[in-house]
């Protein structure tokens, strides 16, 4: 006879093998989508040489073809589409996005540089003169020209770490730049390209990926965000600022009950005041939706942050989301470890709002102080409510995740390692602290889970 939670445990299993599934997909059909592009370049007669300066020119075009799938990947994988964030979440989207650029910005170089050399070789010219050249007369290569100055400038503000110096929004501004780049790079590819501007499955092929990539980014990043607004009109409804100076908003709004966001998600949110219009902040709920009222609560640690506390009543917010997969539905297992830093309680106490009464579970709370400690209060009252353990850490960094006085391990806190989620949130170099532990206890890889909030 299956019991109800053996029952739970087996349906949380599948689910969890099926998002693995998925994310190895993913990351599969990128580099399937690249063997395509190859195969269907030597079918119509890539590879086929009689010259030596044609080698250059022909692998040139292979790095091209391999680049420009890499980036419409990178376009689709940053599209916020919410296929992908249910099956991997928005932080490990943005993470192999991230990846992915690395490669294709130097396969871009050097895809430029085969055929800049081709060329050179061919008419007798400098490279400077015959980088130039190629764009004489033709739309679509003086586009690519372009992007590979906008590709330079994006990659000289990263490495000389320019982007320190400014707040975060204009760095992001700078980076998207990015997608203008490979918006008017990769259409010469089917439009002007010798092996694919001739049209059948190839052109179609090229067109399908250039349109899904940039069809999901443009529904996603920028219709949505508008249907969202017009159809939920949300406002702040309230603001308080707690003893530890951590700032909650109440946000209230036609229909926000139907958004679907699940404790433990987060949004990004705009407040329309003269600081904050232009900036667009990833803040957790800090209680489960309830009705059509959602509430955040934001610890002052940056200028965005900071202006939080002087939102008003009344403010207009427009917001993308929810998202992220740091939820209950990403369980695996029957018990349930909830391990939070500083404000990284805001998504935790949103979980423990929905543990079900006598559901296995202990909470940690990490604080350098009681009064620093944001909706300390509320997570006792949960956690009493819950039977949930509920150790509480003060004091400063210790040797391990937990304090000198008090120091952490996982082993010590459940019976069964390994029959236990653990989720973490907090301060980046303190949660890879915590998942080594719960790694070298015994609890599973993909029983340990992480929201690194990056937008």
């Amino acid at each position: 006879m299956i019991t109800r939670t053996q029952a739970r445990v087996a349906e949380r299993a599948r689910r969890a093998s099926r998002r693995q599934w998925g994310a190895d997909g993913i990351v599969a059909a990128v580099w399937f989508a690249a063997a395509v592009g190859v195969a269907l370049n030597v079918a119509a007669g890539g590879l086929l040489v009689s010259r030596g300066t044609d080698v250059v020119r022909e692998v040139g075009r292979l790095v091209g073809i391999v680049t420009a799938v890499l980036m419409m990947s990178q376009v689709l994988l940053a599209s916020r589409a919410p296929w992908i964030d249910r099956v991997i979440g928005h932080d490990r989207a943005l993470a192999r996005h991230a990846a992915l650029g690395k490669y294709a910005i130097l396969l871009m170089f050097v895809h430029v540089a085969l055929i800049v050399t081709a060329t050179s070789r061919e008419l007798s010219q400098g490279l400077v003169q015959a980088f130039f050249g190629l764009s004489s007369g033709n739309l679509w290569l003086a586009a690519v020209e372009i992007a590979a100055g906008l590709f330079v400038l994006v990659l000289a503000t990263s490495l000389f770490g320019a982007f320190r110096a400014w707040h975060y929004e204009t760095w992001h501004t700078i980076h998207r730049v990015v997608y203008v780049a490979i918006a008017i790079a990769v259409p010469h590819q089917f439009l002007d390209g010798q092996t694919f501007r001739r049209g059948g499955v190839a052109w179609l092929f090229w067109f399908a990926f250039y349109a899904v990539a940039f069809g999901s980014f443009v529904a996603f990043r920028m219709v949505r965000p508008l249907v969202l607004t017009a159809n939920h009109r949300a406002r702040v409804a309230s603001v308080t600022t707690g003893a530890d100076g951590s700032t909650t908003v109440v946000i209230g709004g036609r229909g926000l009950g139907g958004l679907g966001a699940k404790p433990g998600q987060f949004l990004l949110w705009r407040f329309y005041t003269p600081k904050l219009f232009w900036q667009k902040h990833p803040y957790s709920l800090s209680s489960a939706p309830h009705g059509d009222h959602v509430r955040i609560t934001v610890k002052p640690s940056g200028h965005g942050s900071r202006a939080v506390a002087h939102v008003r009543p009344g403010t207009a917010v427009t917001f993308e989301g929810p998202l992220g997969i740091f939820t209950h539905d990403a369980r695996t297992r029957s018990g349930l470890v909830l391990i939070a830093a500083g404000i990284g309680i805001t998504p935790i106490r949103a979980l423990l709002e929905h543990v079900l009464p006598g559901e296995p579970c202990v909470v940690v709370v990490r604080v350098r102080s009681l009064d620093e400690a944001p909706l300390l209060d509320e997570v006792r009252a949960l956690a009493r409510d819950r039977s949930a353990d509920l150790r509480v850490l003060v004091g400063p960094r210790g040797d391990t995740w937990g304090t000198p006085d008090e120091p952490a391990a996982i082993a010590s806190l459940v019976r069964d390692p390994s029959d236990v989620d653990v989720f973490v949130c907090g301060p980046l170099a303190w949660a890879r602290q915590v998942e080594a532990d719960a790694l070298a206890s015994g609890v599973a890889p993909g029983a340990i889970h992480r929201e690194r909030f990056g937008w």
